[in-house]
């Protein structure tokens, strides 16, 4: 009997469908894209109204083949990738190699890898939506036209390996200028007065406000110690009155289920993850994670979205969950978070939530490695708490005068807790500050009255997470681009990660200031959200992608060939060192080559000296006692060898550590899998290893 043939694009994703559908079926993995622009060429036919050459991408020919003969076998075949643009592109390009129809109903669509989900959506096949996928081929044919055609230009202005970005360029810019910002600070001076004072031995804080004029009170703003004195010399301690008393309560409502941005945003503040770190985890997590007791499932909903909706199942067994596990108190009836704008071109999705909320993180957390449950923990957590009721708070505030000198305290006090049962952001937590009961007309008792000399800061450099939030404000790239461009922009070290804040790189402000100057449009945040919402039209059937890409490459073309007329070769200095070149004596200087960084002696062509950078992990070779380094193969992939080489061949793609094997005394190494990290003996005669889940 013919099976049917689904085809997903990862091997994980397609253990996870493959246990849900059953024998009939025959699921496979493309491995993400099959087709693509290629890389030696533009691949892009600008005369004949921008079409793309596509061809099958390198190395993909084996599993091109297998789908092929399996779709030859097949009754009926269908796409189930990811329910976005790129997932879209990738079943058109996959029903152009396959020769199936484009108006054929193969298209399969679900937003989580549950049973029910994917059992559903295998009943309603779609046709595929040629708009979704003109807005990726856009996207993907303008980011071509930038990069294939500034790359060039700054190889040969600057330097070779530069690139340059739609997105990337505006990210880069983004940090540059906060650095001018923050180099063009001058710092302003003010003062702070506080009163401390005391009631029935309760002692609170009365911070100075200004002073009464015209039976009104008016702020002062303290700029100097004199101004400080001269007030202070001016209250009356012993007339300390209250003069008015406010009580009144306030809620504070929960947040939103999380969106791409947002999850990466509390990802990097909480748990410390990069954006990289987030998305890989998160795809872990939505295809598919083997639960004992219950096999493989999809534990959270698709994760690259910009709409906080939910669905009505999930809310309604949310709203049980709640009620039978905190009480009625705790649940706000259920709220679906519909996105009230119509800019978000992904609503089709759901926000990020877990697949089933009974699915709770401590009762999965032995099948989980220790990043996979933070992570999940943190979506679970987020989504329950976005159905839960409001913190509730009871708030009082005091006006206190003496002597025509305001003083106001304020505080609040937690009454409800609600939402923060499960979700209390610790950065932003409400102060308990306790005024015990006062009278209006009542005298205080003053035991101290301070003050503090500041100085206002300058703006704070931008962290990954504080990026992606500007970058969504402003509309620059949508949920899959903000974490390929932060990796892009410290790959091309453009910028550096210091206290995990970003800082412009000499190289990143030459580039950006060179792209300012000559390419406005490109780094402009408002020209590129612009593209963002053109591309957004077409993924809704209103613009055709030609004429976008045709609207941008006019005048592109003209400052390109400007800047190529215009812009002279430039210099970047070597970044000179205290190694010394053993053949001539002159100190080596760090040149940049297609594997990374390496020691050049300075006298080339006369002394043509070169050396490895030598990353050492003060851990001695087992075979020769010489020390370990950290290299990269031609490939640039990492691995650790020994210094003498090619004296000695020793050699481990797995990281060496200092900890000692407790049954032979050898070197052991770290091996990360999916299920943690193994440590284990490099000696395969001994065999000692321990799992130690991070």
């Amino acid at each position: 009997m013919q099976k049917n043939l689904v085809i997903v694009e990862s091997p994980a994703k397609a253990k996870t469908i493959g246990k849900f559908l059953g024998k009939n079926y025959k699921v496979k993995a493309s491995v993400g894209h099959v087709r693509d622009l290629p890389k030696s060429t533009l691949g892009i036919d600008i005369k004949n109204n921008y079409k793309p050459k596509y061809i099958t991408i390198r190395g993909k020919g084996p599993v091109v083949k297998e789908l092929k003969d399996e779709a030859k076998k097949s009754n009926k075949i269908f796409l189930a990738t990811d329910p976005d643009r790129e997932g879209e592109a990738i079943s058109w390009h996959l029903a152009h190699i396959l020769k199936i129809p484009e108006d054929e109903l193969v298209r399969v669509e679900f937003n989580e890898i549950t049973k029910d989900a994917v059992l559903n959506a295998m009943k309603r096949p779609r046709a595929i939506d040629k708009n979704l996928v003109d807005a990726q081929q856009a996207r993907r044919i303008l980011d071509r036209l930038v990069g294939y055609k500034i790359s060039p230009l700054l190889w040969r202005k600057i330097r070779r390996g530069l690139s340059a970005g739609r997105v990337q360029s505006v990210a880069v810019k983004l940090i540059c200028d906060r650095e001018k910002e923050i180099k063009a600070f001058v710092p302003q001076e003010y003062w702070s007065i506080k009163a401390l004072v005391e009631k029935d031995k309760i002692p609170f804080e009365a911070n100075f406000y200004g002073i009464v004029e015209d039976g009104k009170d008016k702020k002062i703003e303290i700029s100097n110690k004199e101004e400080v004195d001269k007030i202070i010399n001016s209250i009356d301690k012993n007339n300390f009155v209250v003069e008015e008393i406010n009580k009144g309560s306030k809620r504070r409502n929960p947040y939103a289920p999380f969106t791409t941005s947002t999850l990466q945003q509390e990802s990097s503040k909480r748990l410390r993850f990069s954006t990289k770190k987030t998305m890989a985890i998160a795809q872990q997590l939505y295809e598919g994670v083997d639960i004992k007791g219950e096999g493989t499932v999809g534990l959270i909903t698709y994760m690259r979205t910009d709409s906080t909706r939910v669905s009505n199942e999930a809310v309604k067994l949310t709203k049980s969950f709640i009620i039978d596990n905190y009480g009625k108190a705790y649940c706000n009836g259920g709220k679906t978070y519909t996105n009230k704008s119509k800019k978000e071109a992904q609503d089709a999705h759901e926000g990020i939530r877990p697949t089933s909320v009974l699915r709770k993180p401590e009762d999965i957390k032995a099948s989980l490695t220790s990043e996979q449950y933070k992570l999940y923990d943190l979506i679970w957590r987020r989504f329950v708490a976005s159905q839960m009721s409001p913190a509730k708070y009871d708030t009082i505030s005091v006006r206190i005068v003496s002597n025509g000198n305001v003083f106001r305290a304020s505080g609040s006090k937690l009454k409800f807790d609600g939402f923060l049962k499960i979700y209390d952001n610790k950065d932003d937590k409400e102060k308990d500050l306790e005024i015990p009961t006062l009278v209006e007309g009542e005298k205080l008792k003053v035991n101290k009255i301070e003050s503090n000399q500041h100085f206002t800061q300058p703006p704070s450099r931008y962290t990954e997470a504080s990026l992606i939030k500007t970058m969504e404000e402003l509309g620059i790239g949508r949920p899959s681009t903000y974490a390929p461009t932060i990796s892009t922009i410290l790959n091309r070290e453009y910028v550096s990660l210091n206290n995990r804040s970003f800082i412009p790189t000499e190289l990143g402000i030459l580039v950006n200031d060179l792209l300012e100057e000559y390419f406005e449009d490109i780094v402009n945040e408002e020209f590129t959200a612009e593209l963002e919402e053109k591309l957004d039209k077409i993924a809704e059937g209103e613009y055709k992608w030609q004429l976008v890409v045709d609207d941008f490459y006019k005048d592109f073309e003209v400052v390109l060939k400007k800047a190529e007329e215009e812009i002279e070769e430039i210099e970047i200095k070597d970044e000179v060192t205290d190694e010394v070149c053993e053949k001539c004596g002159r100190n080596m200087v760090i040149k940049h080559g297609r594997y990374g960084k390496f020691l050049a002696c300075p006298g080339y062509p006369e002394c043509k000296n070169t050396k490895a950078i030598v990353d050492e992990l003060d851990i001695p070779c087992p075979l020769c006692g010489g020390n370990i380094i950290r290299r990269r193969s031609r490939k640039g992939r990492l691995f650790y060898g020994c210094s003498n080489y090619p004296d000695c061949n020793f050699i481990s793609w797995d990281e060496p550590i200092k900890e000692k094997c407790p049954q032979c005394n050898g070197i052991m190494v770290n091996k990360k899998t999916k299920k943690g990290t193994i440590i284990q003996c490099i000696n395969k005669e001994c065999g000692y290893k321990k799992i130690e889940k991070e």
